[in-house]
């Protein structure tokens, strides 16, 4: 792929990374940062595999943003991959995910390194955000 290409898709996905970003979701990059925080994980986390799709857009990153801005219950950390972007970073997050076919968007709330919830695409596409949004408080309250 061409340098201009490569750009230009950088920024394009720049607002869509912000909005998690900006939400106190923290980005991982690398194979190497997925690596070193599941390491050294401790407590639950919320993993958001962002996309570039519409749904994406639409429907999960506001989901996660609001479910977490509203929910008595928080984990204690929030994560985020982005697929198709960082390939290495969202392949070594989904081999976490056992059991779970590789989707994006997706959530997926781990106890240490354990899923103990997942919300694959299908959930997610032809959805309202506020069922998203209480199926993501349900699973808070269940497990955090």
């Amino acid at each position: 792929m061409s340098m201009a290409y490569e750009e230009y898709i950088r920024e394009i996905v720049k607002p869509m990374r912000a909005e998690l970003v900006n939400a106190g979701f923290k980005e991982l990059t690398t194979e190497e940062e997925v690596e070193n925080f599941m390491n050294t994980v401790e407590g639950t986390t919320l993993v958001i595999v962002n996309s570039v799709c519409g749904c994406a857009a639409g429907l999960a990153r506001p989901a996660a943003v609001t479910a977490v801005q509203n929910s008595a219950k928080k984990p204690d950390h929030l994560i985020t991959v982005f697929a198709g972007q960082d390939k290495e970073a969202t392949g070594k997050m989904r081999e976490f995910f056992t059991g779970f076919e590789p989707s994006s968007p997706s959530m997926a709330i781990l106890s240490g390194k354990e899923v103990v919830h997942f919300i694959p695409r299908d959930d997610i596409e032809d959805h309202d955000v506020e069922e998203i949004v209480s199926n993501l408080t349900t699973a808070f309250d269940k497990y955090l």
